[in-house]
């Protein structure tokens, strides 16, 4: 049986779906989850929404996503960027409470937080790397909210752009450190994963096909993890100060070191060994990261 999405495009279509009223801003609200919730068909499993959401969730019960169980009883903080799939149901007898802000991105546009929304990676994080919260983080964010919420049922003068737009900055901004205090509090099954991903990533460039399967993407180590590959590469960058990506080229970078000293194989044939289809894409990753081309490298020998 395919999945049934529901696809909801603006924030006056939201309020209408939950039977709300009209919107005192046509780009951003604030809606309560169990009224979001109540309207929900039963054999409805997917939502698509045209804009950021930020779900402040508290499930009496355990939420089914995927092939998983998780219990959210303690309060979590989910988010997903516009058009990302959001799939789950939470399991009978259970009741979802919160409250879910939605940014339409129009709101953001020819904004300073506009540009930077690419930053804030949790937006691309799946629902089981959810940002888990003290009793006095949710005040925090709830604070947040609260000034929001208030700035956007004023009347709309010449400051309100700047004002809701710098609220949901510093939001955003606490939601960051507080996904790095939950990176740093859970010490032993990040450095677990760190240590995983490089012994996957050792393994593969241990074979010798990677002329036939070329370099391994961040979507792959993600996928051999189980993690979203932006949790992963945040993972990665505060633990080793470096994202999957780095950590694939400097790995290449390593064994082609090996091969330029230790074979008489030409660049090129390097190059086609280490999965790639063109040499000069070999060579410019080469120079990027030593300083040197493979040649003038090879040469120092």
């Amino acid at each position: 049986m395919t999945s049934q999405y529901l696809d909801i495009e603006t924030i006056s279509g939201l309020h209408d779906y939950v039977g709300a009223p009209r919107p005192r801003h046509p780009l951003i609200s604030v809606i309560d989850n169990t009224q979001f919730y109540a309207q929900c068909p039963r054999e409805l499993t997917a939502f698509r929404f045209g804009f950021y959401t930020i779900s402040c969730k508290r499930i009496q019960g355990v939420l089914k996503y995927g092939k998983g169980h998780y219990d959210f009883s303690e309060g979590s903080l989910m988010f997903t960027a516009p058009w990302q799939v959001i799939t789950g149901s939470i399991e009978e007898g259970g009741v979802e409470e919160g409250w879910a802000l939605f940014i339409h991105p129009d709101l953001l546009n020819a904004t300073e937080l506009g540009k930077k929304m690419h930053q804030y990676s949790f937006f691309n994080y799946d629902v089981n790397e959810a940002l888990h919260i003290s009793e006095d983080e949710k005040q925090v964010i709830r604070d947040c909210v609260a000034k929001i919420e208030r700035e956007y049922s004023q009347n709309i003068d010449k400051h309100t752009l700047r004002l809701i737009t710098g609220n949901i900055e510093l939001l955003l901004n606490y939601c960051d450190r507080f996904y790095d205090r939950q990176f740093y509090t859970r010490a032993k099954v990040s450095n677990d994963l760190v240590q995983h991903f490089e012994r996957l990533l050792n393994e593969y460039f241990a074979k010798d096909t990677l002329i036939e399967t070329g370099l391994p993407s961040v979507k792959y180590f993600a996928s051999e993890l189980n993690l979203s590959p932006n949790y992963l590469s945040d993972l990665l960058n505060r633990f080793t100060g470096k994202t999957t990506q780095e950590h694939i080229h400097l790995r290449m970078i390593d064994k082609a070191k090996s091969l330029l000293w230790g074979t008489e194989q030409s660049i090129s044939e390097i190059a086609y060994d280490l999965g790639f289809e063109h040499p000069s894409h070999f060579t410019k990753i080469f120079k990027t990261k030593t300083g040197k081309s493979p040649s003038a490298f090879r040469n120092l020998n």
